[in-house]
């Protein structure tokens, strides 16, 4: 899906450049795969495979070196440009997968012209030459950091464009915002008096409303492929070590009946319900004069502030008042197999037996309901992958509505067409349709070598 050449003020596509790189995993396999980007590739073709093969037709070869040698014999495949991944002339070679004879494959080429590519140049190209936004181009590297089915499905929707059409629809929107303002400043004897327009309130309310709706759905994709960090946390004994070892399915922590036995922080990477968690046992929260143990309650206060979630357990078999949990925390209560509490969901949060597993699976529900704010349908056609800086960039869009309508309110028309300017520009940065060079550099060092 094309969406045009980009703008001024992003780094140029050498036109002179062709560059190559081995775009499969360092290490043997069955199957390598060298890709070449640029003007160069007919010329590089007819060098290395004594012709150019006919345009998307696998063509089995042998593949030569600089000086006629025979490399390697495989399959390669010719994308002209535009119909390309990057927008150029395209050639991938597709051999064994040998270190050895991939590197030699690569020195050829560049001996005859191309060379290295920077991580993510393919990627950047693609982008650059307006066959991507910038949303798609991340997207592509989020796709092959999936850590789970969830993750990869919504950054495939993602790569397909599902969030660069919200995005483009709210830019629509907010382009037809600040020409009804601007015309009510270049025309002010033919334009409606903004204080008293109805239409551009309803207007800046609608956008911050889906504006709104974007971001929950952003912060739910952020946590479908980042992943969430939950602490479990609570009151010594209270069952935090045997709950961790119950949801990871292994012994990771220590379990004992005296209480303290915890004092640094135990984490284990888990797949629950869809979702990749860093789960943090932390020490039980009470007053010591123990050094040691003092230090593992200052770390378990630094898990708290730092997570994403919170399980605060209750020993349900405990007298008198339990500690008071932290704002927003689910409330667990453990050990019902001694005190018969129903297993599952209840009023207060969840009761649960970890030993038995009674009560778990509403538990695991229940953190992804409250991680992805009740709502999405993980890896599912709704569903699209969004990184920090979307969310971020969002939230400032929504910031700078906000503040529009507030002049609006008080009749400033100039200051309103400066707000929606500042929020348009900002929306620019997600797609990138206004992107600096430097964040340009950043994403893009973050990509593999041959992508």
């Amino acid at each position: 899906m094309g969406h045009g050449t980009r703008g001024q003020g992003l780094r140029d596509v050498n036109a002179a450049d062709t560059i190559c790189a081995v775009a499969t995993p360092p290490g043997m396999g069955g199957i390598g795969v060298v890709r070449i980007s640029g003007p160069l590739v007919p010329n590089l073709a007819q060098a290395v495979l004594r012709r150019t093969p006919a345009p998307r037709l696998a063509t089995l070869s042998t593949f030569l070196d600089e000086q006629g040698r025979a490399l390697d014999q495989g399959v390669a495949l010719f994308f002209p440009a535009p119909g390309s991944f990057t927008g150029e002339d395209v050639l991938e070679l597709q051999g064994h997968g040998s270190p050895v004879v991939l590197d030699r494959l690569v020195k050829a080429l560049i001996a005859l012209g191309a060379r290295l590519a920077r991580p993510g140049e393919f990627t950047e190209r693609a982008f650059l030459n307006g066959k991507i936004d910038l949303v798609q181009a991340e997207a592509v590297a989020d796709l092959i950091e999936s850590a789970h089915e969830g993750a990869a499905r919504a950054a495939m929707n993602t790569l397909r464009g599902a969030f660069s059409e919200i995005l483009r629809a709210l830019d629509e929107r907010l382009v037809r915002l600040r020409i009804h303002v601007e015309a009510a400043l270049d025309f002010p004897d033919e334009a409606l008096d903004i204080a008293d327009d109805r239409a551009l309130t309803a207007g800046l309310d609608g956008l911050r409303r889906d504006l709104a709706e974007a971001m929950r759905r952003g912060r739910e994709g952020r946590v479908l492929q980042e992943g969430a960090r939950v602490a479990i946390a609570g009151p010594p004994n209270a069952g935090k070590s045997t709950l961790l070892n119950a949801l990871v399915g292994h012994e990771a922590a220590i379990v004992s009946p005296y209480p303290g036995t915890t004092r640094d922080l135990v984490r284990e990477r888990v797949v629950m319900e869809g979702l990749a968690l860093d789960l943090v046992d932390s020490a039980g929260l009470r007053a010591t004069d123990d050094p040691v143990e003092r230090e593992g309650i200052r770390r378990a206060h630094a898990a708290l502030a730092e997570a994403d979630c919170v399980l605060w357990l209750i020993d349900d078999t405990a007298r008198g008042p339990a500690p008071p949990p932290p704002p927003g925390a689910i409330i667990v209560f453990t050990k019902i197999d001694q005190t018969q509490r129903p297993p599952g969901a209840c009023a207060e949060g969840f009761a649960v037996c970890a030993p038995s597993g009674a009560g778990l699976a509403d538990l695991r529900r229940g953190v992804r309901a409250r991680l992805l704010g009740g709502g999405a349908d993980v890896g599912g056609e709704g569903v699209f992958t969004a990184r920090r800086r979307h969310v971020v960039t969002l939230e400032t869009v929504e910031q700078t509505l906000a503040r529009a309508l507030d002049h609006k309110r008080e009749g400033s028309t100039e200051l309103v067409a400066e707000e929606l300017r500042l929020a348009h520009e900002a929306l620019g940065e997600v797609t990138g349709r206004m992107t600096s060079d430097e964040l340009l550099g950043r994403i893009f060092s973050n990509f593999c070598i041959g992508k």
